[in-house]
């Protein structure tokens, strides 16, 4: 499967449930990173950023057979990270997002920002 499929079946699984405030950064062209892209957003509680967490478990392994190598956070979901190999997700609580500012973090990244759904 290609990379950006995959990508694009992970932003629908956080759309799923509601996660907000999606931004792809691609990081393809910078050689010290460690994936190609990071796909962050965030929910509003630590439950809703657990079930986004589950949704992009769950649905992209549905819609792709893919499942992650690994994944990190649901203790305190304030920041969970799921890692696909050349792609992290990262879900986070507002004031965790706030805090790390990956997005700044990356800024010479291309960031795209994805349009919540109501």
């Amino acid at each position: 499967m290609k990379e950006k499929e995959l990508l694009q079946t992970i932003i629908e699984s956080i759309q799923e449930k509601k996660g907000h405030k999606i931004t792809t950064v691609d990081l393809t062209e910078i050689e010290s990173a460690s994936a190609n892209y990071f796909v962050i957003c965030q929910g509003n509680t630590p439950t809703q950023v657990e079930a986004i967490a589950d949704s992009v478990r769950q649905y992209t392994r549905e819609h792709t057979g893919i499942k992650p190598i690994a994944y990190e956070g649901y203790r305190n979901a304030q920041w969970i990270i799921i890692d696909y190999g050349n792609i992290f997700v990262h879900i986070f609580l507002p004031e965790a997002r706030d805090f790390y500012r990956l997005e700044q973090l990356w800024n010479d990244a291309k960031l795209t920002e994805i349009a919540d759904i109501d």
